[in-house]
């Protein structure tokens, strides 16, 4: 399928590494101009520098620290001031892992700004352009976990919860934009977050990080985890005209394959 991002603006968090990197990588592939957001400058200068730019794309970059709202406020605010966005994908990293009973109500706190106030505030700005433009596009990195809860993933399981049903009350209201806004509940994808995952499960267990990986594959229909790219062609899609239907859906990928609900 030829996915046409030409003269398209496009917003990526945490694309400094792993499936944000992958996502915007693709984006730019596809001829739209993207801007990458992450904590790591001296990663996101590199990315950017290799961006393809045959199509007259002009990707920029902005050095946030999603761990601090008030801070992060702030930068993608000012940003705003003089930037639009036709494609907002809201993706950061996922908070500390640890179960129900290891989490305080501060940790809980903290993933919220994190997780929840990040991604509301930043669409709610990104919406001002999109709804005068008359299009618009908003991707979610969320986590299957909202569907299959994962017991040492307590924080991520509750606050990526909220952001989805919000996101599916946003498309009903902003659907006769011409705005999507669509939930990829992420599963297994070869990334360091999986890597540190795979470690403190198999600490936990008192078991071989390999075998925990091993056990993982053996979930996928494939028998194998995803790849990064693999996630930024869905994006892509979910980006163009050709997703203009496809909004409010909640989409479980792992292992390179679209999950049917």
């Amino acid at each position: 399928m030829n996915i046409s991002l030409k003269n398209k603006k496009a917003l990526v968090g945490g694309s400094s590494g792993g499936i944000g990197k992958a996502i915007a990588q693709q984006l730019a592939e596809s001829g739209a101009s993207v801007t990458l957001m992450s904590h790591s400058e001296e990663k996101l200068h590199n990315i950017v520098n290799d961006l393809p730019t045959d199509q007259g794309q002009q990707h920029q970059y902005l050095a946030v620290d999603f761990n601090n709202f008030n801070d992060y406020k702030k930068v993608i605010s000012k940003y705003f001031e003089n930037n639009s966005v036709d494609i907002l994908v809201n993706n950061t990293q996922g908070p500390a892992a640890g179960n129900a009973l290891e989490k305080k109500v501060n940790d809980y706190q903290q993933a919220f700004d994190l997780l929840f106030k990040t991604v509301v505030f930043t669409t709610e700005l990104a919406l001002q352009s999109m709804t005068e433009n008359n299009w618009g596009r908003i991707i979610n990195v969320a986590s299957v976990s909202v569907k299959e809860p994962l017991s040492y993933l307590a924080l991520s399981n509750s606050i990526r919860a909220a952001v989805v049903t919000w996101a599916k009350s946003l498309a009903t209201d902003v659907g006769k934009h011409n705005i999507t806004v669509n939930n990829v509940l992420t599963g297994y994808f070869d990334t360091d977050r999986i890597t540190q995952l795979n470690a403190k499960k198999a600490e936990q267990l008192g078991i071989e990080a390999s075998q925990v990986r091993k056990e993982m594959e053996s979930r996928v229909a494939v028998q194998r985890i995803g790849d990064p790219k693999e996630y930024g062609y869905l994006a892509a899609f979910l980006a163009s005209d050709k997703a203009a239907y496809i909004t409010g859906i909640n989409m479980p990928i792992d292992g390179g394959l679209l999950r049917s609900l």
